[in-house]
C-alpha cells in the first residue's frame, strides 16, 4: 500500500485498535505516543513507534522523517474531572498539542487529518438524538477544549474529518474518566469491590464498540470524504443503571451500587444521531446489550 498513516495516541485504547485495522489492510503505520495513558503492550509489532509528546518540538522531526499522507489525531487529555481540576493542563494538550500537529501537517504535506472530538462539545441536549447541527454549548472544560480544537482544525487549510465520539467501550480500555465506565464497573465486579454510580444512575449514554470505530476510521481515512464533522455513535440509549445490571449479570455480582453525588460537568442525557455517518460509511454496530 502506498499510504503511510501516522497515529497520535496510537498506543492508547482507541488508537491501538485503529492501528491494528490499518496494519491488517497492509498500510504502513507510524505511532506517536508519550505513554501517559497509552501502553507499550498495545502497540502492534508491525508499526513504527516513537515515544513523543504532541506538545514537544521533537514531533517535527518525526513528521520530517516519516512524511505521512494521513494523520489520525487521537492523543488528548480525555478526563472530564481532570479538565475541571487542571484546565491549563487540559488546554495545553488538547489545544496547543493539536496546533502543533496541525502546523506539521501543513509543513509536511499531509493530505488529510482525522481527529477525535467528543459528544461533550454539545453540552446539555436541546433535543434528542443530538445531530451535528445541534448547538455546541459545552458545560465542561473538556468540552470547551475539544470544541476549540475542532475550530482550529476547520481553519487549518488541511482536509479533515472530525469525529464526535459517543461513549466508547471494548478491549484495552483503561479506567480513566467517564468514557471508561464499562471498564471501571468490570474491574470492580471482577474483584467483588463496591461499584460507584454518580447521581441516580438514570443518566443516559450511547455506547459504541471500539473495533467498530477502528473500521469506520480506516474506511473514511482512505475515502473521498473530507471537511466533515461526524457523530460516531449507535444512536442507542442505555442508562448507567442498565449498564450496571448488564455487567452484574455477566459477573454474578451481588452487591448494590454505591450512589454518590453527581459530578460537575456531567451531562444527564447524551445520545448522538448517526444518520450522517451511515450515509458516508458502511457500518455494522455491536450493541452493548449483546457484547457481554
Amino acid at each position: 500500500m502506498s499510504k503511510k498513516i501516522l497515529i497520535t495516541g496510537g498506543a492508547g485504547f482507541i488508537g491501538s485498535h485503529i492501528a491494528d485495522e490499518f496494519i491488517k489492510k497492509e498500510y504502513e503505520v507510524v505511532i506517536v505516543d508519550n505513554l501517559t495513558t497509552g501502553q507499550e503492550k498495545n502497540i502492534n509489532s508491525k508499526a513504527r513507534f516513537y515515544n513523543c509528546d504532541i506538545t514537544s518540538a521533537e514531533l517535527e522531526q518525526i513528521f520530517s522523517a516519516e512524511t505521512p499522507e494521513i494523520v489520525i489525531h487521537l492523543a488528548a487529555q480525555v478526563s472530564v474531572p481532570n479538565a475541571t481540576k487542571d484546565p491549563i493542563g487540559d488546554a495545553h494538550i488538547n489545544i496547543i498539542g493539536t496546533l502543533n500537529v496541525l502546523e506539521y501537517c501543513k509543513a509536511y504535506g499531509v493530505k488529510k487529518i482525522l481527529a477525535a472530538s467528543s459528544a461533550a462539545v454539545y453540552g446539555e441536549p436541546q433535543y434528542l438524538p443530538v445531530d451535528e447541527a445541534h448547538p455546541t454549548i459545552p458545560i465542561s472544560n473538556y468540552g470547551i477544549s475539544k470544541l476549540t480544537m475542532e475550530k482550529y482544525i476547520e481553519n487549518s487549510g488541511v482536509d479533515y474529518i472530525i469525529f464526535r465520539f459517543s461513549n466508547v467501550f471494548g478491549e484495552r480500555q483503561t479506567a480513566h474518566g467517564e468514557a471508561g465506565v464499562v471498564t471501571i464497573f468490570e474491574n470492580a465486579m471482577k474483584n467483588n469491590l463496591p461499584v460507584t454510580i454518580f447521581g441516580d444512575g438514570e443518566q443516559i449514554r450511547d455506547f459504541i464498540y471500539v473495533k467498530d470505530i477502528a473500521k469506520i476510521t480506516c474506511n473514511l481515512a482512505v475515502s473521498d470524504v473530507k471537511n466533515e464533522t461526524i457523530n460516531v455513535s449507535t444512536n442507542t440509549e442505555c442508562t448507567i443503571n442498565e449498564l450496571f445490571k448488564i455487567l452484574a449479570d455477566k459477573y454474578g455480582y451481588q452487591q448494590a451500587a454505591v450512589h454518590k453525588p453527581e459530578r460537575n460537568g456531567d451531562i444527564k442525557v447524551s445520545v448522538l444521531a448517526n444518520s450522517k455517518l451511515n450515509s458516508l460509511a458502511e457500518v455494522e454496530y455491536t450493541d452493548i446489550r449483546g457484547a457481554f
